[in-house]
């Protein structure tokens, strides 16, 4: 609710630019359901009891709500009763009184659900993966019983020590992340001044019970819902509840609720609801009735499935051959289902991706960003929406003026006079918000009271709606000064009639554009007395007044901009004002008031197909409830949206709970704080793309080990059970334990990395010091497919490899002739060795092979990941040269055989990198059509590569191309179908005659001339009948190419000069259009044609491109 100094500026009827108004939320506060004491509650001994409850309390507490005091009764009542309900008095509680009461109500926060160390350590053993090892190692002890043989206690203990490694690993990880996250939410925990036992002290807010008194003062968060005692008005900022940014008069007897800030004065206040029974009961109930399945969980249960899968396929086919067909012995069967049970469960998967967000979740801490929730990490990288609350969020919750439009409406006066008038009626200590941001636009605030004495100053009050101070100036005449509403001012004027149709017409236009008007006038006192009427009023001018972006939004929302996430506002404030900020910050204005989609009422929720799609194009909507904010984020999310919401008020808690990334910013109330899975401690967004770039780097790892563990599980699967079906070679079950935990031990390391952070133009190393990972430019999802698809290409690849590499040693002589080394096919246990070297080693090779997107020898590792795969590799080299071990059916092979192994392994590791790309390259989309059809497949050039295609994205996201009117294209993109992959995720394919079309700025004839060069230069195959061939063709391209640059050049634009030279010299001009636009000089050039002009205007003003390319671009003339 705006200042009752300031002009409305819009129609209450007009649905479109007003947002909800404190009455609103006060007639919301009037209807909830909530009560705010228990119909059980025992008075201390010296207070008289209670009044019963009334029947309805009674029967919403027998359905499991509370029962008691209806909490309308305490907000309307006269503070006698309110005394009297409370059985307290203005000299507030005793230390036992208050005790007593914060047993029965509970302590003043919201509810948090704490969950046992014990469980949490054995969640980390009760998932898909860990269940197909339990089940190994209860088929070591007790099936594996057979043939004389004692259970398998070996197999057993190693595959406990295993789970209990991982699972250890992953809950200290976990725990120092949630520790550091604790340790600083406690330091943001709020504080309250309390009258306890006849004196004040100030304690933690949590303890606040109804019945408290309580002190108010400038700068307090109001800690609980309140009634104010006697005293002067406070000046209250409402913002976290209703959403607007200007404070509001509260007098004795009103009330207060909690997360609202003290902007003025100072008053004692009664406690009348705390906790969950506070204003924003509905907005907790909608966050704790809010429960999502993690994104993170769901992906890591579809890829353990196929693990399991394909393991299950491998022992129904070896139980099949091994009993049916082969006839073997029972234990057989069940050792070679071992290591197919061992060998092939990723158990390390769940411990691997929580190591790695949980480094992630320490360098976000550092950068000032509390991760409460390690899976928001994961989340964040795919998030391709980003709605954020206006109000303290994007902007700085701060009244500014906009001095460069203030308008001068008395021929004595200038700009810095009306400052200076507006300076002089406005208090100096204790200010409100409006005094502090007209002092603050004085070069020095001093100069308020500069030369001039204060004789009286008339503060603020409903009825007159304006201040006003009476002084004297160093000549001793005496002044008065005056500000406030508009149309009050404008009643003191003498010369009313002449400026009252220009005052309208300036507030009108003040208000389309999002800013409050404040008048200004001055008056003489030629009596010299304070309570002389004066002189007439001069009415001097409008002073505009605009919550300002904060300094690093704009860039932020350019920021994620560029890495493919779409900003949209969703605030509780007025219609235009949104637009005006959003305009400012490049976020586009295509906004709409919450009635489009729920009505006027604000109950209605209709689902329909216009309303997703309304959601999913719009730039933001205005004038918003909780419940609506909610329904947004919900509305994303069926769109198939990963949705992010930031916000700092209560009414942002239910979208943020319901958000897949619920980001509390700095300053934020403990509702959110509560409901959010990111913290920020630093106040502005800018932390936020460091967390988008963080969450990147860190799902880059996550599907890079992804792809390792999909092509382990096919290696083993796949070249253990040929070997055992083809040639009855049972391998180790103990050794293929052995294989897991060194390759655990070794994957480990990519968890800890160092992160290449994307910064503008270069990348930056900002964390770890281990192994380097470079984030993606566009939102990363999970295209579990394709990583299938490569994962099992690379593991049948390694699995074939095993089967040769057994052949030769089996069956032939190959090695025993071309090495000099004995034969070991005599001897299994010693063909265990080779196998186990061979196996060991190319599968942690592979490590190399899938955290690089080009060839692995290109991209350095980290040192740690080095020293972890030498050290690893050095034992598994001994054991296989040395080791003696009956019970694990191993003896060693000999240094001869270990060197053949090494050998044999770095030569078929080459291809393993060619394959990677090669599948890559293949379930890319536009693979077939760049290799078929504009034949660049293999082209050296950078054009067509992948940094090309993504600076493309970037460039056309948000538009569909530079050309034509923008409102049209957004109705065209409504129209288009949607297919079941987010259409934030595929790179942005513009075409040729996009990136060059030139005509939305030019005109029709200098359009028409640059389409024909595009289509001259890019599509020559188009050209039908003209085209000729060999040399004569290359001549008439060049002529043709030369005759329209000349043609070009007649434009004497630097634009046009630009192209010239790109395109003679072969190269891309396109990139020129991210800076330029190709705006004609005067200088005896044919204009635009009228409806192109007027295309332009209606685009720029009110379009959805235009708006935000409005920041972007710059005219060069």
């Amino acid at each position: 609710m705006e200042d009752p100094e300031l002009e409305a500026n819009t129609s209450p009827e007009d649905p479109n630019t007003l947002g909800p108004t404190d009455v609103e939320y006060e007639q919301h506060a009037a209807a909830r359901d909530e009560t705010y004491a228990p119909s059980d509650f025992t008075p201390a001994p010296s207070a008289p009891a209670l009044p019963p409850a009334s029947p309805k309390a009674k029967a919403e507490g027998e359905n499991g709500e509370d029962g008691g005091v209806p909490g309308d009764d305490l907000e309307s009542a006269p503070m006698e009763e309110v005394f009297q309900k409370l059985r307290c008095t203005p000299k507030g509680l005793t230390t036992q009184e208050a005790n007593i009461r914060l047993e029965l109500v509970g302590p003043n926060k919201l509810e948090e659900h704490k969950e046992s160390l014990i469980l949490k350590f054995l969640g980390f053993m009760w998932n898909p993966l860990s269940w197909v090892m339990e089940l190994a190692a209860l088929m070591a002890l007790v099936l594996d019983n057979g043939g004389g043989l004692p259970p398998d206690w070996q197999d057993f203990v190693g595959i406990v020590c295993l789970l209990v490694i991982n699972s250890t690993v992953s809950y200290i990880e976990e725990q120092n992340a949630g520790q550091a996250a604790a340790a600083l939410m406690q330091a943001l925990a709020p504080k309250a001044k309390i009258l306890r036992d006849g004196a004040y002290k100030e304690d933690d807010a949590t303890i606040l019970v109804p019945g408290d008194i309580i002190t108010v003062k400038l700068g307090d968060i109001i800690p609980a819902d309140c009634r104010l005692l006697e005293g002067d008005p406070l000046s209250v900022d409402q913002s976290a509840l209703t959403g607007e940014s200007v404070a509001v008069t509260k007098k004795a007897g009103d009330e207060v609720f909690s997360g609202s800030v003290c902007k003025q004065g100072e008053l004692e206040a009664v406690v009348i609801a705390t906790g969950v029974h506070t204003f924003f009961g509905k907005a907790a109930h909608l966050v704790d009735t809010t429960q999502n399945v993690g994104h993170f969980q769901k992906v890591l249960t579809q890829i353990g499935n196929f693990c399991i899968i394909t393991i299950a396929v491998g022992l129904v086919i070896e139980m099949i051959v091994i009993y049916a067909v082969q006839k073997r012995k029972y234990r057989q069967g069940i050792e070679n289902m071992l290591v197919l049970l061992i060998g092939g469960i990723p158990i390390a998967m769940p411990t691997v991706l929580s190591v790695t967000m949980a480094v992630g979740s320490h360098g976000l801490a550092k950068q000032g960003a509390i991760v409460k929730r390690m899976t928001a990490i994961e989340e964040m990288a795919g998030m391709d929406i980003l709605c954020s609350d206006k109000t303290g969020t994007l902007t700085l919750n701060r009244l500014t003026v906009d001095k460069s439009i203030i308008e001068v409406l008395s021929k004595t006066a200038d700009k810095e006079l009306i400052l200076l008038t507006a300076a002089y009626a406005s208090r100096i200590e204790n200010q409100d918000a409006i005094d502090l941001a007209i002092t603050n636009m004085l070069g020095d605030p001093k100069e308020a009271r500069d030369g001039i004495e204060e004789v009286h100053f008339l503060p603020f009050n409903p009825t007159d709606k304006r201040t006003a101070m009476t002084y004297t100036t160093a000549d001793g005449k005496m002044h008065r000064a005056t500000k406030g509403a508009p149309e009050q001012i404008l009643e003191l004027a003498a010369n009313k009639n002449e400026i009252e149709k220009k005052v309208h017409e300036i507030i009108e236009r003040f208000a389309d554009r999002g800013l409050r008007s404040l008048g200004v006038a001055s008056q003489d006192v030629p009596d010299g007395v304070k309570e002389s009427e004066g002189g007439p009023w001069e009415f001097l001018g409008l002073v505009p007044l605009f919550d300002p972006p904060r300094h690093d939004t704009a860039d932020t929302v350019k920021r994620a901009l560029e890495l493919g996430v779409h900003v949209k506002m969703i605030t509780g404030d007025q219609l235009a004002i949104a637009k005006e900020t959003g305009r400012r910050l490049g976020m586009g204005t295509n906004m709409y008031p919450s009635s489009v989609l729920f009505g006027k009422g604000g109950n209605e929720a209709p689902e329909s197909t216009e309303d997703g799609e309304l959601v999913e194009h719009a730039d933001g909507f205005a004038g918003v409830f909780p419940e609506h904010k909610f329904n947004i984020v919900k509305k994303l999310q069926d769109r198939k949206h990963i949705c992010g919401m930031t916000g700092d008020g209560v009414n942002d808690a239910p979208a943020l709970k319901k958000a897949d990334i619920g980001i509390a910013v700095a300053d934020a109330t403990d509702a959110a704080r509560n409901a959010a899975d990111i913290v920020l401690t630093q106040p502005g967004l800018s932390v936020i793309i460091s967390a988008i770039l963080t969450s990147r780097c860190i799902f880059q790892r996550m599907k890079n080990y992804t792809i390792y563990a999909v092509s382990i599980t096919i290696r083993i699967v796949l070249g253990f059970m040929l070997m055992a079906l083809i040639w009855k070679f049972d391998f180790s079950p103990f050794m293929i334990l052995i294989i897991a935990i060194l390759n655990d031990g070794t994957i480990m390391t990519i968890a800890k990395m160092i992160i290449a952070v994307y910064s503008r133009r270069h990348y930056v190393n900002t964390i770890g010091l281990q192994d380097i990972v470079t984030p993606s430019l566009t939102p990363d999802s999970w295209k579990l497919k394709e990583l299938f698809i490569q994962g099992s290409c690379l593991g049948g690849y390694m699995a074939m490899m095993t089967v040769v590499f057994y052949f030769l040693m089996h069956e032939t002589v190959f090695f025993e002739t071309h090495f000099k080394v004995r034969s070991v096919k005599n001897s299994r246990y010693e063909e265990t060795a080779v196998i186990y070297l061979q196996v060991s080693v190319i599968s942690q090779a592979l490590i190399f092979v899938c955290r690089s997107k080009s060839w692995s020898f290109l991209e350095r590792p980290g040192f740690f990941l080095v020293v972890a795969f030498a050290i690893a590799q050095l034992i598994a080299t001994i054991i296989a040269v040395y080791a003696n071990w009956p019970f694990a059916r191993i003896r060693g092979c000999g240094w001869g055989w270990a060197g053949i192994t090494w050998l044999y392994n770095i030569v078929w590791y080459l291809p393993l990198d060619a394959i990677k790309i090669i599948c890559r390259y293949l379930l890319t989309g536009d693979a077939w059509g760049l290799l078929t059809e504009q034949k660049v497949a293999f082209s050296r050039q950078s054009n067509y590569g992948q940094q090309a295609r993504q600076a493309q994205w970037v460039a056309f996201s948000r538009a569909d191309g530079l050309g034509g009117d923008p409102s049209t294209a957004h109705r065209q993109s409504l129209a288009k179908p949607r297919s079941s992959v987010r259409k934030s995720h595929v790179p942005f394919k513009p075409t040729p005659t996009g990136i060059y079309n030139i005509a939305h700025n030019v005109g029709h004839n200098v359009g028409n001339i640059a389409r024909e060069i595009t289509r001259e230069l890019t599509h020559p195959q188009q050209r039908g009948s003209r085209a000729v061939t060999g040399k004569g063709r290359e001549a008439a391209d060049k002529a043709r190419r030369r005759a329209e640059l000349a043609r070009l050049r007649e434009t004497h634009t630097l634009k046009g000069h630009l192209e010239s030279v790109s395109r003679l010299k072969g190269l891309d001009g396109s990139a020129a259009d991210n800076f330029y636009t190709f705006n004609p000089l005067f200088r005896g050039l044919p204009q635009p044609s009228q409806d192109a002009s007027q295309a332009n205007n209606a685009g720029a003003e009110s379009s959805d491109a235009g708006g935000r390319s409005e920041n972007r671009r710059y005219s060069i003339s």
